[in-house]
């Protein structure tokens, strides 16, 4: 049987080594940066730009920047890009090929976000490959925000987008295995809670994000994460920049780490910095009731194109489309 390849396994069975992308170029080096600089020393000034969290994922930033290249808007772009891993049946992590819930059920979180301030979003959505879409659809022809299970999925099929069949064989079984080793008591580590989150800036120096998931992997039944939630799993301004999210949801969604990241920006501070505040900020306040394992990461651009990174522990990376290169980052971390 093919291996899975996913960023799960990707994160435990490789150092950061070269990713392979099917067109334009690819360069990996490390983030050197330690806790408390103010800027990140991979990060220029240049637009435009996308950034996404997660290293496979370069396949997803070179999805937008070339959305970006014929034209397309910063939205068209991160939807664009979000599309990649959600239509992967590699990804245990995004849509179809996701890893289900404890009952063996996929479900699927989505947001989307414009340079106007217009966002929509979908939680708790089966059978849809494409949440991102959804959610981009409900900013667009409804006037609310968020649409979630069983009114998402209404909404979805009236508007074109047709039911599939999300858990394959490969996930199936990976479920199956689980319930006999874990007896229903789902465990958070890095293995199986992450996600997309893409941010990007185009040629007329507008900001958009999306963010997408099928979240923590055996999860209850019902569960939603951060990712759907503006301010927690993503968050963009036009006026100052965006931040978007991983790792254990409760954790951004307990502290809207995204909404206070921009904010930081707003208030003066680099992408870098920001990011490290609000890692810190999650430590001071959880730091003793964190379980043992658990991942938090966020990513910040600003309106000129620099960047940050930064994680709780050791593990999370990122791919950065700019200046005509599409690279393979490892973030610093809080926890040495």
């Amino acid at each position: 049987m093919k291996t899975m390849l996913n960023r799960r396994k990707f994160l435990q069975n490789t150092s950061l080594g070269v990713v392979a992308v099917t067109t334009g170029s690819l360069a990996c080096k490390t983030n050197a940066t330690t806790f408390g600089t103010k800027s990140n020393p991979n990060s220029i000034k240049s637009l435009p730009v996308v950034i996404a969290t997660w290293n496979p994922n370069v396949r997803a930033t070179e999805a937008a920047w070339q959305k970006l290249q014929s034209g397309g808007t910063a939205l068209d772009a991160v939807e664009a890009g979000a599309r990649v891993p959600e239509a992967d049946p590699l990804d245990t992590s995004v849509g179809y090929g996701g890893l289900p819930d404890r009952d063996g059920i996929v479900t699927l979180d989505a947001c989307i976000m414009d340079q106007k301030g217009n966002a929509g979003s979908v939680t708790f959505l089966q059978d849809i490959m494409h949440p991102i879409s959804v959610a981009r659809l409900v900013m667009e022809k409804t006037p609310h925000v968020m649409l979630s299970g069983e009114g998402a999925l209404r909404f979805a099929l009236e508007n074109g987008f047709k039911k599939e069949n999300l858990l394959t064989e490969s996930s199936k079984k990976a479920w199956q295995d689980w319930l006999k080793a874990n007896k229903y008591e789902p465990k958070v580590n890095v293995n199986n809670h992450d996600t997309i989150g893409i941010l990007a800036i185009d040629k007329n120096n507008n900001i958009s994000g999306a963010c997408t998931t099928s979240g923590m992997a055996f999860k209850m039944h019902g569960r939603v994460g951060d990712s759907p939630i503006l301010g927690a799993g993503m968050y963009v301004d036009n006026e100052v920049g965006g931040a978007c999210a991983t790792g254990q949801g409760e954790f951004m969604m307990k502290t809207l780490g995204s909404f206070l990241i921009v904010e930081l920006m707003r208030q003066g501070r680099t992408p870098q910095e920001a990011c490290e505040e609000a890692i810190a900020r999650i430590n001071k306040k959880y730091g003793a009731m964190l379980p043992k394992g658990t991942q938090v990461g966020y990513l910040a651009i600003n309106k000129a194109g620099e960047h940050g990174a930064f994680s709780l522990m050791q593990g999370f990376n990122y791919a950065l489309y700019q200046s005509g290169q599409n690279r393979a980052l490892d973030a610093a971390y809080f926890q040495k």
